[in-house]
């Protein structure tokens, strides 16, 4: 027996609010993150506050995804394309999460930040966090489109963040090494990249959601990444000149 036209209209519809829940949730997840680097940029720290606090919303969306999931795989049974956006759904709401999270814990930084005096390697921080925003808001468009091509695109365009991240991770070592003044501060700068970069990595993995959605098959080349700071050695502490000194010159 065939499905008649109200209930097959009506599961279309309960498809649609589950896409529709998970744009709102990652608008929402991109805000969040556009405010912490307002925050951290202006040491403004009680818009940085606003954004912690705020954190609680995206767990709620994540939440009626879970439920909205959960109710059409139970009563519709759904199967192939329709299916994938379920189960896709459910993986790019708990991803969206973990983006929000980590534009929370930009934020809890920038308020410690804000009490610290500015230190210069700060500089990057701003850019990565426009390049991750970016990277949300296309993969984003990718889902509302069904275009894997621009999924693939932001997967593949992951390594200009890991790029920076890893120049800014050997930059803050050597300001701690000449000024242990700048290490708390530095620390901080490392947690905060180190967050954006993972949000870079988690775009990228709501890309690849995308495409097998689309598609119904996986990415199985493996993704670009350049970041080699997890093998980065540091070296001692006497091996850096102070600030404004020369090295000795061991030919002399």
């Amino acid at each position: 027996m065939e499905p008649s036209r109200h209930t097959v209209r009506s599961f279309d519809e309960e498809l649609t609010h589950l896409s529709n829940l998970i744009i709102e949730m990652g608008g929402h997840a991109e805000s969040q993150l556009a405010r912490a680097i307002s925050a951290f940029t202006s040491r403004d720290g009680a818009l940085a506050a606003e954004v912690v606090a705020d954190d609680s919303r995206v767990d709620h969306y994540e939440e009626e995804i879970d439920s909205a999931a959960i109710r059409v795989l139970a009563l519709r049974q759904p199967m192939a394309h329709d299916l994938r956006q379920v189960v896709t759904a459910l993986k790019i709401s708990n991803i969206l999460e973990r983006i929000a999270d980590y534009a929370s814990n930009v934020a809890k930084r920038s308020i410690a930040l804000s009490q610290l005096p500015p230190v210069r390697p700060a500089h990057g921080i701003p850019h990565m966090g426009r390049l991750a925003q970016q990277m949300i808001k296309d993969v984003l468009d990718a889902y509302v489109r069904g275009d894997a091509e621009k999924a693939l695109w932001v997967w593949q365009h992951d390594v200009e963040i890991d790029a920076i991240y890893e120049s800014l991770f050997r930059e803050l070592l050597t300001h701690m090494m000449e000024d242990r003044r700048t290490i708390t501060a530095c620390t901080h700068l490392l947690f905060i990249a180190k967050n954006i970069e993972r949000i870079g990595d988690h775009a990228t993995n709501v890309a690849e959601l995308v495409v097998y959605q689309v598609r119904g098959e996986r990415i199985t080349a493996s993704r670009p990444k350049t970041d080699r700071t997890s093998f980065a050695v540091v070296p001692a502490p006497e091996a850096v000149p102070p600030r404004g000194h020369e090295a000795p010159d061991p030919d002399r």
